[in-house]
């Protein structure tokens, strides 16, 4: 399914420049899924439609030129041919967690299951700036105020969030995380783009994780008819297909890749919008796309059952707000005594890094 980009709200070229122009374009690549001449072609006709040239004295030809050396762009020397670079890829991940974390300071949230337990480890000398989800247990006063005297000076002495740091604290374990997104039809259903929400959220997991805990492991698993395995840098080329729901599939395979990592703690992040509507029997898919066979959920719900027998959380998300759907999920989530958020598109990320460092504070 194609979609259409041409006038935008007139706020967003008020005070334009390039490297807001540059992030409309990672934008673009990323709904495109990583198709970078598709990209460049819905760019150059938002150039046009409203007038870029004219506010900005950039031509779309010297805009284009810029992303090339900006490392953003690679021409294919023997087809001539455009494509989106791994800095591209990274570039993407960033913007896409900085949109959702900015998102969260704004105050939106969404639906959370359950209250914080456990705690962290050892408390260690070493601070480090404060990141949404730290505990203010953990804040160093004394640094932080100092912060705040240094940017304000004494007499007009305020403290902003810049100005916080917290201790680092030592935790007892890794955490394997598999996040998995569903890409049955339902995604893109009534042209409705729900899928670029969906891969933002795991991109900004991704790139959260690997800067606040490197030493964990993230696999990435996508369901539709079956569940296949991708590389993290192949989240932003994650397409739609004319798939059913088959979260069983999904489930299993995310308990295969979790079991096979060295640590005690295990967990996944579940991405979807629909019901179960397929699960595979005898090397055969069985499907149902009218309303919840019993046959299904309750397979479903039993491996659901079977993950928290091996200590593995579930927290899904869950971007409908269809009661019959929120039914089927309260199953799963009391099933496997895991978590669910019930989300719009505009607060899809919600709670996320919140959740994930509660995850991580647990003793096992």
């Amino acid at each position: 399914m194609d979609f259409v980009y041409s006038h935008l709200d007139p706020e967003m070229f008020r005070q334009i420049n390039l490297e807001r122009l540059k992030r409309l374009f990672l934008e673009l690549l990323n709904r495109t899924s990583g198709d970078a001449e598709r990209a460049l072609q819905l760019m150059e006709h938002i150039w046009k439609a409203n007038d870029i040239e004219r506010q900005t004295g950039i031509s779309f030809e010297e805009f284009r030129d810029h992303l090339e050396e900006e490392g953003l762009l690679e021409t294919d020397p023997t087809t001539g041919g455009v494509g989106a670079t791994t800095r591209a890829d990274l570039q993407i991940q960033k913007q896409a967690f900085e949109e959702i974390f900015q998102s969260l300071r704004a105050g939106e949230s969404g639906n959370h299951a359950t209250q914080q337990s456990g705690g962290a480890g050892d408390r260690l000398a070493e601070t480090r700036p404060y990141a949404f989800g730290d505990s203010v247990q953990d804040i160093n006063f004394t640094s932080s105020i100092g912060n705040a005297v240094r940017r304000t000076g004494f007499d007009r002495f305020t403290m902003e969030e810049e100005d916080l740091e917290t201790f680092e604290t030592e935790y007892l374990t890794s955490t394997a995380t598999a996040i998995l997104i569903d890409i049955s039809h339902s995604m893109i259903l009534y042209g409705e783009d729900r899928i670029t929400p969906a891969k933002k959220v795991a991109l900004s997991l991704v790139e959260y994780i690997q800067n606040r805990y490197p030493k964990d492991t993230i696999d990435v698993v996508l369901f539709g008819d079956e569940a296949v395995q991708v590389p993290l840098h192949e989240i932003m080329k994650i397409q739609v297909g004319p798939f059913h729901t088959n979260t069983k599939a999904g489930l299993e395979m995310a308990e295969k890749i979790l079991l096979r990592r060295k640590t005690a703690n295990r967990q996944i992040f579940m991405i979807t919008d629909g019901k179960p509507s397929a699960i595979t029997e005898m090397g055969q898919l069985y499907k149902n796309p009218f309303g919840l066979d019993p046959k299904i959920v309750s397979q479903t719900i039993n491996q659901a059952r079977h993950l928290r027998r091996k200590n593995i959380v579930i927290t899904t998300f869950m971007i409908t707000t269809d009661p019959y759907l929120q039914d089927f999920v309260d199953q799963l989530t009391r099933a496997n005594k895991g978590r669910a958020y019930y989300s719009t598109l505009d607060d899809l990320g919600s709670f996320i890094f919140a959740d994930y460092g509660k995850n991580k504070k647990k003793r096992v």
